[in-house]
């Protein structure tokens, strides 16, 4: 038996407890196993990753995005203390980051030689501000507030309010289930490089990077960026399942369309 076969893949939905990095892809590597990421991407995070993509590909400058949610079940009595909580907050603003930095005719790009830890340095980003509040009398009911303030033509403004009531659970559950099938059909994908000549089949990384669609906190191999858009996210998902069945990529070319 291999030990593969004996190590199962670490995959962290619950928001207050994450994979240490280095050390967890490590790990992984040293036993052949699999890790994916944290936090599951349910609800308002999902549907801030769609809409901030939104927003800056049609040229809409998001000023600021403030969330805000509060819920009464075991998630949000874990979140209520500071350490858990940080770990949230960070997940939950950093989705926006790759598509900020895709576009730097309305953000700024880092400044070069500034200061580490500095605006400059950092490049002009949203004001980005994240609150989680424990109400154990609304239960699994999560209520989920945000405002997009954003700077469109001429300096004008423009501000989208969201609102949302959901049972938190329900959400989740699903993903779960999603979440397992999918990195145990990952663990049996093998592949071999023919053109330079390898005759054994190799599993893929250690990392699961195609698990970032259901995930806050996505990781990925080491020197490559994190995608957080989930209309790529998906993409990547689907090209890759049906390369696996030998089926082309889906195009919106449609080139036979647009010619006599």
């Amino acid at each position: 038996m291999r030990l593969r076969d004996l190590t199962p893949p670490a995959l962290r939905p619950p928001p207050h407890i994450v994979l240490a990095r280095p050390p967890a892809d490590q790990l992984a590597e040293r036993h052949k196993s699999f890790i994916g990421g944290d936090d599951l991407k349910s609800g308002q995070t999902k549907l801030k990753s769609v809409l901030a993509e939104f927003l800056v590909n049609a040229g809409i400058k998001p000023l600021s995005i403030a969330s805000y949610n509060h819920l009464g079940n075991n998630d949000g009595h874990n979140l209520s203390a500071e350490p858990q909580f940080k770990s949230k907050e960070i997940s939950k603003s950093s989705v926006v980051d790759d598509m900020v930095e895709a576009n730097h005719l309305l953000f700024k790009r880092p400044e070069p030689g500034a200061v580490k830890g500095t605006k400059a340095a950092k490049g002009e980003h949203p004001d980005h501000i994240v609150v989680i509040k424990y109400v154990p009398a609304v239960g699994d009911s999560k209520r989920a507030i945000d405002e997009y303030y954003s700077e469109i033509f001429c300096g004008g403004r423009s501000t989208i309010n969201i609102f949302n009531e959901c049972e938190d659970s329900l959400l989740a559950t699903p993903l779960i289930l999603d979440l397992t099938i999918l990195t145990e059909l990952l663990t049996r994908v093998k592949y071999r490089d023919v053109s330079a000549g390898q005759a054994e089949f190799s599993p893929l990384y250690s990392v699961l990077s195609l698990l970032s669609y259901m995930l806050k906190a996505p990781l990925v191999k080491p020197g490559t960026d994190v995608v957080n858009s989930l209309n790529r996210q998906r993409n990547a998902l689907e090209t890759f399942m049906k390369a696996c069945i030998g089926l082309e990529g889906s195009s919106d070319l449609l080139m036979e369309t647009r010619i006599w």
